[in-house]
C-alpha cells in the first residue's frame, strides 16, 4: 500500500515540477531542478513519468539538433486551434493559439482531402533570437 502512495506522490511532484519550465526542459534539467530542491527521484522514475505524460498529451517531446530529447508542458491549452513553433537551433517550443490555423486546416481538407489534428502541428524554423546570430 505504501508503494501506491509513493507513486501517486512522485507523479504529483513530477507533474507539478514540469509546469515550472516555461520554455521546455531536458531530463537532465528536470533532474537537477528536483535535486536542487532536495527531492530524490531516480532517473528511471523520471523517464517513466515523462513517457506517461507524453502518452496522456500533457507534454510534447521533441529533439534538438544534437538529438537530445526536450519536453514541453502543453496541457494548459484546451483550444482546438493551436499549434507549436519549434526553433531548430535552440530547441525551444512556443505554443501558438491563433485562428489562422483554421484557414490552413480548411485548405488542406478541401484541396487535399485530408483532415488534420490541429492540436499536434509543430512548425520548425528559427526563433528571433537564433535568427539574429545567422548572417545572411
Amino acid at each position: 500500500m505504501a508503494r501506491d502512495t509513493y507513486n501517486t506522490k512522485t507523479k504529483e511532484i513530477v507533474d507539478n515540477e514540469i509546469k515550472l519550465f516555461k520554455n521546455g526542459f531536458t531530463i537532465k534539467e528536470l533532474k537537477e531542478s528536483l535535486d536542487n530542491k532536495k527531492i530524490k527521484i531516480g532517473l528511471t522514475t523520471i523517464y517513466r513519468s515523462l513517457e506517461r505524460l507524453e502518452n496522456e498529451g500533457i507534454v510534447k517531446k521533441y529533439f534538438d539538433e544534437n538529438n537530445v530529447a526536450h519536453f514541453k508542458y502543453v496541457n494548459d491549452c484546451n483550444s482546438q486551434r493551436h499549434f507549436y513553433l519549434k526553433c531548430e537551433k535552440c530547441g525551444v517550443i512556443y505554443h501558438i493559439d491563433c485562428s489562422c490555423i483554421d484557414d490552413l486546416s480548411l485548405h488542406i481538407f478541401k484541396q487535399h482531402k485530408f483532415s488534420i489534428d490541429t492540436r499536434n502541428i509543430i512548425l520548425t524554423g528559427l526563433c528571433n533570437n537564433c535568427k539574429s546570430f545567422i548572417k545572411i
